[in-house]
C-alpha cells in the first residue's frame, strides 16, 4: 500500500508540473511510453526492482532506453526518481500518471481481446456499447489472444463482459460436473 501511495504522490506531482508547464500532451505521451515499455519488457521490471543491481546501472539503463525518445521534463522527472533511489517506484508512477490523464480528459479506457484482429464493425459495436455504460470518449486497445478461440472479452472500468467461446466452454464444463454428481432417487 505504502508503495502505490508513493507512486500516486510522484505521479501527481509529475501532472502538476505538466499542468504548469502547459506540457500535459508531451509528458503524457512521454509516460504512457514508460509505462508500455515497462510492460513490454519483464526484463527493464525486474531490473528497476532488484535490490542487488547498483542505483547508477539502473540509470545508465534507463537514460540509454529513454533518452531519445522523451521529452527533456520527462527525463529530468525520471532522474530525480533515480536520484533519490525510488526507480521501483517508475512503473506504477508511469501507470497511475496514464490513469489521471485518463480521468482529467474524461477518457474511458476499454481493452478488446479477440482470437482474431477485431474488424472495424465489431470495433464499432463496442464502441457503442461501452458508449450505453459511460459518458466518457473511448480509448479502444485490441489485443489478439487465441485462447479466447472465439467472440470477445471486453474489460472497462470496473466490469468485464466475457462473451468468448472459452467462457462458453468452461461454463458447460461446469455443469457437467455439476450434474455428475446429482443423485436421481
Amino acid at each position: 500500500m505504502k508503495e502505490s501511495n508513493a507512486a500516486l504522490r510522484y505521479a501527481r506531482s509529475l501532472f502538476s508540473l505538466a499542468l504548469e508547464r502547459n506540457e500535459l500532451e508531451t509528458i503524457s505521451a512521454d509516460m504512457a511510453l514508460v509505462n508500455k515499455t515497462i510492460q513490454s519488457s519483464r526484463d527493464l521490471e525486474v531490473m528497476l526492482q532488484s535490490p542487488v543491481i547498483k542505483a547508477d546501472k539502473k540509470a545508465t539503463v534507463i537514460k540509454q532506453v529513454f533518452t531519445a525518445h522523451i521529452g527533456a521534463t520527462t527525463l529530468a522527472f525520471l532522474e530525480l526518481i533515480l536520484r533519490k533511489r525510488r526507480e521501483m517506484y517508475i512503473p506504477e508512477i508511469a501507470r497511475q500518471f496514464v490513469i489521471l490523464y485518463l480521468e482529467n480528459n474524461n477518457i474511458e479506457e476499454v481493452l478488446l481481446i479477440t482470437a482474431v484482429p477485431a474488424d472495424e464493425a465489431l470495433k464499432t459495436k463496442v464502441t457503442a456499447l461501452v458508449a450505453k455504460y459511460t459518458s466518457n470518449k473511448v480509448e479502444l486497445e485490441e489485443r489478439v489472444d487465441p485462447s479466447v478461440i472465439g467472440g470477445f472479452v471486453l474489460r472497462f472500468s470496473n466490469r468485464q463482459i466475457d462473451a468468448s467461446i472459452r467462457n462458453e466452454l468452461q461454463l458447460l464444463k461446469r455443469e457437467f460436473k455439476k450434474n455428475l454428481y446429482v443423485k436421481e432417487y
